[in-house]
């Protein structure tokens, strides 16, 4: 942090009991070159409610790289226990290693992360409406947090990093093949960041200067890491738009990226002239309203090792999601 800095605008941090276990995050996918059909997750919304039922989901839709219509249930679990217990009560193992999963005229995957609490924190505004992870948090910081809104705050706030640089030198990752289905190993200390946005509340000015000044840039910075980012070390980007509960689009989103590790996502934040067009824009136009901001702003990052990432992939299209990074 700089000598003397303060925020210029508030965010709160997620907190969690001291040794709990490490939170679970599924995302399921579905994938088609045309439009996909509104039932195309029905199988995993049927399974959701079997117990122990996801403590919070979500639906998420957007056209990937290869300009593939794209949908996502992000569903969290307060541990890998009530996730292993789900997956057999609600039929998913078995569902998911039906040979019929490799003949759907879909693509289908199955990303899962389980970040370790001292390797992850999340931070969002304002401190009653949670998101992300942080709906299944504890608590929330009592004020709002001094760590945010500089370069390297977010690794400021990652417990692990007091002790452990969280490097990862080789960036290795392993792709393996059977049949239509394919498992990637990214190694230990990939980074990934989910940041939202939510602009329901604004109005007048303040929505006309996200609409039309802050968001373009967004889209642009998203829009680079999923089409060119893998040079510096972005191995998967999504910008996404949050569904309601009957399909259709909200006025939230979020990018979902990972990182070769948190110095690569570092180094884009504050050296690339995309996001510094991101940060620099907001900056200016939206943080002087401080407190008085309606827009909503949250993020989760984690820093994972080889043991808390799952990354399958049943008739994707060979840049789906770390499919492109792992090469062919």
């Amino acid at each position: 942090m700089p000598a003397g800095f303060e925020a210029p605008y508030p965010a709160w941090m997620a907190r969690f009991d001291e040794g709990a276990a490490p939170l679970v995050m599924a995302y399921f996918g579905v994938q088609h070159p045309g439009s996909l059909p509104p039932e195309a997750l029905a199988p995993i919304k049927a399974m959701l409610p079997a117990h122990p039922a996801p403590r919070h989901w979500i639906e998420a839709q957007c056209r990937d790289g290869a300009g593939y219509d794209t949908r996502i249930i992000i569903a969290y679990w307060q541990d890998a226990k009530s996730f292993t217990a789900w997956r057999q009560a609600g039929g998913f193992d078995a569902w998911w290693a039906e040979p019929a999963r490799e003949t759907e005229p879909v693509g289908r995957f199955m990303e899962v992360v389980a970040p370790p609490m001292e390797r992850l924190e999340v931070v969002y505004s304002p401190p009653h409406l949670p998101e992300g992870a942080g709906n299944l948090q504890s608590r929330v910081s009592a004020c709002p947090v001094a760590e945010h809104a500089y370069w390297g705050s977010a690794r400021d706030r990652i417990p692990a990093s007091q002790t452990d640089p969280l490097d990862n030198s080789a960036g290795t990752l392993v792709l393996t093949r059977n049949g239509a289905r394919v498992r990637v190993e990214p190694g230990r200390n990939v980074c990934m960041i989910r940041s939202g946005q939510d602009w329901s509340d604004t109005t007048g000015e303040e929505r006309a200067t996200y609409l039309g000044r802050v968001r373009p840039k967004l889209v642009d910075g998203m829009t680079y890491l999923r089409d060119e980012g893998l040079p510096i070390g972005c191995f998967s980007c999504r910008f996404m738009q949050v569904l309601d509960g009957v399909g259709a689009a909200t006025e939230k989103t979020f990018g979902h990226a990972y990182f070769r590790s948190l110095g690569a996502l570092e180094h884009w934040a504050e050296h690339h002239p995309t996001h510094l067009a991101i940060f620099g824009t907001f900056m200016h136009e939206m943080a002087p309203l401080g407190d008085a901001m309606q827009l909503r702003l949250w993020h989760e990052v984690m820093v994972l090792p080889p043991e808390s990432q799952s990354f399958e992939y049943v008739n994707c299209h060979d840049r789906t999601g770390l499919m492109g990074a792992a090469g062919p």
